[in-house]
């Protein structure tokens, strides 16, 4: 790697990005060009800023991490994009290198190992944490353990999971249409959407979902 290399971070939370800076920083060979807090405007942010590298989050309002991912490439494809998150399921993994992600790596992952997954995927490697590649590798290889629900979990998209983890959470439908920069009436045709795909018919249920899932942190 030559000179320094250019970072754009994209994440929600104001003070995680601020942590990220100051550690990325550390590194002399580092520049942070900018931040967003949202999908669309990290889009914009790489047309204007040419980063060499995307810090990705995935749960965020308006478009979120996996469409960003999916639109960067498409556009930007020699930008590389490392998503830092805390979701450990399958379907996130698979669904963000599908997208074009260059590594993924989770939100309590050490700082070491967010240096090295940073200067991996830069040089141009593809970088996992080190639990995310053996349930890559069992789902490729097709030695995972069968995933009850799965059919129904595969109809749904990105935004419906995400409002299903905030429901979950116990959010109300104007916080989650205001999180998301969606009107009610939307939200509430996802969680509709949601009862119907996976045949379950009130707020407990599609909670019990999400936690077998792992949607949520606790």
């Amino acid at each position: 790697m030559k000179g320094k290399q250019r970072i754009l971070i994209v994440e929600d939370h104001t003070l995680l990005r601020a942590g990220l800076r100051a550690l990325l920083l550390q590194d002399p060979n580092v520049e942070i060009v900018g931040e967003a807090d949202n999908g669309r405007d990290a889009v914009h942010a790489v047309g204007l800023l040419a980063p060499h590298l995307v810090l990705m989050d995935l749960s965020m309002p308006g478009m979120n991490g996996i469409e960003a991912i999916m639109d960067i490439k498409r556009r930007y494809p020699e930008t590389r994009v490392l998503v830092l998150t805390v979701h450990k399921t399958d379907e996130y993994i698979h669904e963000s290198l599908r997208a074009g992600a260059d590594g993924y790596i989770l939100k309590d992952a050490t700082h070491d190992e967010l240096r090295i997954a940073v200067r991996s995927v830069l040089s141009g490697k593809t970088y996992l944490s080190p639990d995310i590649s053996s349930k890559v590798i069992n789902g490729y290889l097709g030695t995972g353990s069968a995933d009850v629900g799965g059919s129904q979990w595969d109809t749904l998209t990105h935004r419906e999971r995400e409002v299903l983890k905030l429901v979950a959470e116990g959010h109300p439908n104007k916080y989650i249409a205001d999180y998301y920069c969606l009107s009610v009436k939307t939200v509430e045709k996802h969680r509709s959407n949601l009862m119907k795909k996976l045949d379950l018919h009130n707020a407990s249920m599609l909670t019990a979902y999400a936690i077998e899932k792992g949607l949520l942190a606790y």
